[in-house]
């Protein structure tokens, strides 16, 4: 049985923000930002990659759905790699995981500065990252319950504006008002108007929009009731993907021409625009800069959890693993932020490319976290281990949502040139980790084996 003393945290989050932390985390700017520019480029073939994505993202909810009722844990996939697949496996996709956030972090500034530009252009942008940094970090530092609470209002808000849209564009469509009819998904070049190659090459950002999902996993540690409420919070998760992103990506398909979007412009407010509501624009642009706060926001909660882990085995600095006197754990929050503040630089080298390359480079830890769950699962089952909330149709599922991340990688240097930049990254980053890990190992064999 998990007491208080075994992580050092306190049980602060209740149902209601489990609930919403699942939910926030299932609906990010990859939606509010990337599907516009992906609709452009792509077509309304972009509606399977969306499809596919979630289908995996569906297998690897119900694989962390298993291991989380196995045994609850702050350090969620990175002490379950240790225990079923080895030491050096939960310090590759811990640090993995920190990649991941630490780029979406960096994208998620970016967003905010420039759609803060949007209202004040005379207003430094760098000094728009570092206040809406400087909130997020503080927000984390002060305790659990803030962060539970400010993530359930920030859920709230981007649910109720995708709701909205998903009324409106139904109204659309199904009574034909305006350019909205179900002819736009192949009426304008077809169902996939620039090749389905296409559709293929999108999968990485596709990946990216539902990174994540797995969040509700490590708040397993701080939850609860965790057996009670997880399979509740993840079964949530499923669902909504299937109605907010695929039912999202198709209302646009219909709703407006593909043509109609621009990578530089939200979907959701090229639509409200197009009904003539003249304050569509600035309602959208307060959503998606909501957005990028609550990325950021989590971002900083599951890092911060995830290093401490770490840290306690000296698989990340000594001070990562500081808890302060309110159960929070300082040191990984502020290892984390660091990192926000350094990568804004590539906002002033890269300011076009800025936001794809972090999202490029991000994905890798998404794909990488993913791919430990599943496996984990597969691990678990081999063990005897009988779950009461099991993986449908395990292996099988495994193996097919593990050839999915596999080929989302191999298609990533056929792609655009900022994903070349991110497959390119790969065998440095392996490098780091291998590394590290072996100045880790040496560290363990001078200790006797010890941490």
């Amino acid at each position: 049985m998990r007491t208080q003393t075994d992580e050092g945290y306190r049980h602060a989050l209740g149902n209601r923000q489990v609930q919403m932390i699942a939910i926030g985390g299932a609906i990010g700017v990859g939606l509010f930002l990337g599907s516009g520019g992906r609709l452009a480029a792509t077509g309304p073939g972009l509606v399977l990659s969306y499809a596919a994505a979630g289908a995996a993202a569906f297998f690897v909810m119900r694989a962390l759905g298993e291991l989380v009722l196995y045994r609850p844990v702050a350090g969620s996939f990175v002490e379950y790699a240790g225990e079923f697949i080895g030491p050096w496996a939960a310090f590759a996709s811990g640090w993995m995981y920190w990649i991941n956030w630490a780029f979406t972090g960096i994208a998620e500034l970016t967003a905010i500065a420039a759609y803060i530009h949007y209202w004040a252009p005379g207003f430094p942008q760098w000094l728009t990252a570092l206040i809406a940094l400087g909130f997020v970090m503080s927000v984390n530092l002060v305790s659990v319950r803030l962060f539970g609470e400010l993530e359930f209002w920030f859920a709230m808000l981007k649910v109720l504006a995708i709701t909205i849209f998903l009324v409106v564009g139904l109204v659309l469509v199904v009574f034909a008002i305006g350019q909205a009819t179900p002819h736009n998904l192949v009426s304008h070049g077809g169902l996939f108007p620039k090749g389905f190659p296409m559709v293929l090459m999108s999968l990485q950002s596709v990946v990216f929009a539902y990174a994540s999902i797995e969040l509700v996993g490590i708040t397993a540690g701080e939850t609860a009731r965790p057996h009670e409420v997880m399979p509740k919070a993840i079964n949530g998760v499923v669902w909504r993907i299937a109605i907010f992103y695929v039912g999202s990506v198709a209302l646009l398909a219909m709703v407006l021409p593909w043509t109609a979007y621009r990578a530089d412009t939200s979907p959701f407010v090229t639509v409200f625009s197009g009904l003539g509501i003249p304050w569509a624009a600035d309602a959208m642009n307060l959503v998606v800069i909501t957005a990028a706060l609550s990325s950021c926001n989590s971002g900083l909660y599951a890092t911060g959890r995830i290093l401490r882990s770490m840290a306690m085995k000296q698989e990340a600095p000594r001070f990562a693993g500081t808890l302060s006197s309110r159960y929070v754990p300082i040191g990984g929050i502020v290892f984390t932020a660091a990192m926000f503040l350094a990568g804004v630089a590539l906002f002033y080298f890269l300011p076009e490319r800025a936001f794809n390359i972090a999202t490029a480079v991000a994905s890798l830890g998404v794909i990488t976290t993913w791919g430990v769950l599943v496996w984990c699962q597969i691990r678990l089952r081999r063990s005897g281990h009988l779950s009461v909330f099991p993986m449908p149709g395990s292996p099988y599922t495994n193996w097919l949502t593990l050839a999915f991340l596999v080929l989302v990688i191999l298609l990533m240097p056929f792609a655009d040139r900022d994903q070349r930049v991110a497959f390119f990254l790969i065998p440095a980053l392996a490098a780091a980790i291998a590394l590290g890990w072996r100045m880790v190992s040496r560290r363990r064999t001078v200790n006797g084996g010890r941490p």
